[in-house]
């Protein structure tokens, strides 16, 4: 333990248990004095990111935004990969899905599964399912 915290973090929840309303931080700790700071704080995006989310973002950071580099570390194909990182900033709100040339959730295009099947953006099992 240090300064009466455990050296071990853990990811703190971003809904509430109860009703799932987002929740706000209220609570600051100091490791080294244990100086307690307490009130509303503005969100950060970035703290509430899974693990998975963090390894996505992570290596894309280190690869200098190489999409492929990014794909072998997740061992998916570029397509994939594509879509995985459009889905993590559509959830940090930096892209909605029409910036990301997504259909809207539930909606189907299919002629844009096709042009991104014809553009090698997919497989032919990906776009089967999206179509499916």
């Amino acid at each position: 333990m240090i300064g009466g915290f455990s050296q071990h973090l853990h990811q703190p929840p971003s809904d509430c248990p109860v009703c799932g309303v987002k929740l706000h931080v209220t609570r600051l700790g100091c490791e080294s004095c244990g100086t307690e700071l307490s009130g509303r704080f503005a969100p950060c995006p970035y703290c509430s990111l899974t693990a998975q989310d963090q390894k996505i973002l992570g290596t894309f950071l280190v690869s200098r935004g190489n999409m492929r580099e990014l794909a072998r570390e997740l061992g998916v194909s570029y397509p994939t990969a594509r879509q995985r990182f459009a889905e993590l900033l559509e959830r940090l709100g930096l892209e909605t899905p029409a910036e990301t040339g997504a259909p809207a959730a539930g909606a189907v295009d299919r002629e844009e599964i096709l042009r991104r099947l014809a553009a090698g953006e997919l497989d032919l099992d990906e776009a089967t399912a999206l179509l499916g």
